[in-house]
């Protein structure tokens, strides 16, 4: 039996519908257009390895930390990275025996593939940003993040409530 949705219920699948549809165009032209030598979660990864690096003064960063930072698992962020490794933009190696976590190196090669991805967007992104704003961009991003949060809550809600039995 199929009951008849409210407007407000109507509004929702709308915005919801369209707020995923943006997002998917945005990946998407992003993956065709930027990102043909390392995909998205590959620049990423490597963009925070430097980060780190630079922030903290080491030269080595954790799996166990990039995973965090990337909310990832370690899993996930293991098959990252090893993507990265086996193209020789990144070492791995491991402290001890290896129980005390993996840890990763960037190499030379792999600076010079960031560089050149972030060549691409600068001079892409310059003209957009130009286009568009510099502070309409910021206010985009300030509210994507607060949409963020309220869509992590909103899971981690759900997650609890399954926990515990309630429907």
């Amino acid at each position: 039996m199929r009951t008849e949705k409210t407007q407000e219920e109507r509004d929702i699948l709308q915005l919801s519908s369209k707020l995923i549809y943006q997002r998917y165009q945005m990946n998407k032209t992003l993956t065709q257009n930027f990102f043909n030598e390392l995909s998205i979660p590959e620049y990423i990864a490597l963009r925070t390895i430097v980060q780190l690096e630079n922030r903290d003064g080491r030269d080595r960063t954790y799996l166990k930390e990039l995973a965090s930072i990337m909310h990832l698992t370690i899993q996930q962020a293991s098959r990252i990275t090893g993507s990265l490794r086996d193209r020789g933009m990144v070492l791995w190696s491991h402290d001890g025996n290896g129980s005390e976590g993996t840890y990763m190196i960037l190499t030379d090669f792999g600076k010079e593939m960031l560089e050149r991805q972030e060549k691409t967007m600068t001079e892409y992104f310059g003209k957009v940003i130009s286009r568009f704003g510099k502070e309409n961009l910021i206010r985009l991003l300030e509210l994507t993040k607060q949409m963020e949060e309220a869509v992590d809550s909103e899971m981690k809600e759900s997650d609890d409530t399954k926990e515990s039995g309630e429907s």
